[in-house]
């Protein structure tokens, strides 16, 4: 039985006729760029997200940029984040002006260790991103404890965990801002890139705000110098029709999960997920650790399942960072995992059958 990594096209066609007519009333209004979709679209993730103030933009990296950047980052300064994750997190606090300052997992939830975010800081750091990696949040209370002991901001980088939470609190509210991502394989995803920045700060949203138009609020009244980073209202319409099951789908996975574990965790070699205490995971991946994991997918991938490897080299060994002169054993559990990782088949629609699937043949290899 073949088993899609995730499919898109099976979710849409369990909400077709609210996508379809949501897009059929953006080309009506001819409300292609920000207007009612974007502003009614805004509303509605600032409430999922249990936050004041969302504001929007053209994908998950921007946002990144646009936290700091309100933030006041400038050249000199060191930011600190994990070393595994997607290089957008690293890559825009170089482009924010700053100095990338990576800090290892702590070998078991593939989040940032708070005990290397605090052996990490120096004069010149001035904030942490932590990410909420595959959708399990990080350990927000040892960090947001080291970030008032040193007076540091905190972004959290939710693009992979929307709707998870900490000890009953959802991410994306403890520090100073967070940012999302809508790529369309997120839990929430749109037809193409979309993105955000959500805070319970009015003068930093208003600030990012104007970053992401051009440096204005108004058209032709620019303010500062910004960047073109607007949501459009197409995504806009799909990811507010998208919303309004969001709840259902993570519960879904969370389900689906459930299967995984009970198939797996007794079996030889494989390591599922670990849930930390007081975490609420989202699985917006599902990944294993397996010693032999090259194997393993090549296996799967001969009969039919597809998986992914996210994320195969850690963020300090890639040759984007060779200038830092990093080394395997800087960051022993980043690196670790790098080589034993594999993402299974996760998506809300995802058949008890497709997953027994996956369970036999992990069972046989």
């Amino acid at each position: 039985m073949p088993v899609p990594y995730a499919d898109l096209g099976l979710q849409y066609q369990s909400i077709k006729d609210e996508i379809d007519g949501a897009i059929a009333a953006v080309i009506r209004d001819s409300a292609f760029i920000r207007g009612p979709y974007v502003d009614a679209f805004e509303r509605e993730f600032a409430a999922a997200a249990s936050v004041e103030h969302c504001v929007s933009c053209a994908n998950g990296t921007d946002a990144l940029y646009l936290a700091m950047a309100a933030l006041k980052v400038k050249p000199g300064d060191e930011v600190i984040t994990t070393a595994h994750s997607w290089i957008s997190t690293s890559a825009m606090i170089t482009h924010a002006g700053a100095q990338v300052v990576f800090c290892d997992t702590d070998g078991e939830t593939f989040t940032i260790d708070p005990a290397a975010i605090e052996a990490a800081i120096t004069p010149r750091t001035v904030g942490i991103i932590p990410v909420h990696l595959f959708g399990q949040p990080a350990d927000m209370d040892a960090i947001m404890a080291i970030a008032r002991k040193h007076d540091l901001w905190v972004i959290e980088d939710c693009a992979q965990a929307h709707l998870a939470r900490y000890k009953d609190q959802p991410v994306g509210t403890f520090g100073a801002a967070a940012t999302y991502s809508f790529y369309p394989g997120k839990n929430l995803g749109a037809f193409g890139d979309a993105g955000a920045v959500v805070t319970g700060d009015a003068a930093l949203a208003e600030h990012m705000t104007m970053l992401a138009r051009h440096g204005g609020l108004v058209k032709h009244k620019h303010l500062i110098e910004g960047i073109n980073s607007r949501l459009d209202g197409m995504q806009a319409a799909i990811l507010s029709a998208k919303l309004r099951h969001l709840q259902a789908w993570t519960k879904a996975r969370q389900d689906a999960a459930a299967v995984y574990d009970a198939g797996l965790n007794q079996l030889d070699g494989v390591e599922v997920p670990r849930v930390a205490p007081d975490r609420n995971h989202v699985y917006h991946l599902y990944t294993i650790k397996h010693r032999k994991r090259d194997a393993l997918a090549a296996y799967l991938a001969e009969n039919g399942v597809q998986t992914a490897i996210n994320y195969p080299t850690a963020l300090p060994l890639l040759p984007a960072y060779s200038r830092l002169g990093h080394k395997p054993e800087q960051f022993p559990r980043a690196f670790d995992d790098q080589n034993k990782m594999l993402s299974l088949p996760m998506f809300a629609e995802i058949t008890r059958e497709q997953q027994d699937e996956v369970i036999r043949l992990i069972k046989d290899f």
